[in-house]
């Protein structure tokens, strides 16, 4: 397995790696912490990880890949979600992310190529009661209307 050509630029993991014992049962969390301080995991710092836990990359890359708050780009400025869980879709979920794509410019899936702002869709953001449920970057839209929704994107910051 390949390491990094530049292992050193990694360092910021070194204490996490030494806190979890270089366990393979640490992988999540060693991921997190990836990801929280290089803001993405790229495929040089996912062998990282797969090298100094002495995993298979795809091991490592399929487990990040399951779950959906790993990102493998740079993150956009605007993050941009829409719950399409079962109760949201009853709700009205589709016509959030029709007034979404409409109002970025993007297709669900996509990211702009300026980075501004990027779209995706959530199985579930965990408050079905307060459905349908947007998020963009920290804040939640719950109850959201296509209407609140459209407003609350052009106060977006460019």
């Amino acid at each position: 397995m390949p390491v990094p050509s530049k292992p050193e630029s990694f360092m910021a993991l070194e204490a996490i790696f030494l806190r979890h014992h270089r366990s393979p049962d640490s992988l999540i969390e060693i991921l997190h912490h990836s990801q929280k301080f290089y803001s993405y995991l790229s495929d040089d710092l996912l062998r990282h990880v797969a090298a100094r836990l002495q995993l298979p990359l795809s091991l490592v890359k399929g487990t990040a890949s399951f779950y959906h708050l790993f990102r493998f780009q740079p993150p956009a400025r605007h993050r941009c979600v829409v719950c399409t869980g079962t109760a949201c879709q009853i709700q009205g979920a589709p016509a959030l992310i029709a007034a979404m794509e409409e109002g970025l410019g993007l297709k669900l899936g996509a990211r702009r190529g300026d980075g501004w702002a990027s779209l995706s869709e959530v199985r579930c953001l965990g408050t079905c009661s307060d459905s349908p449920l947007v998020q963009i970057d920290d804040s939640i839209g719950r109850q959201q209307t296509v209407a609140g929704l459209r407003r609350w994107l052009q106060e977006l910051e460019p």
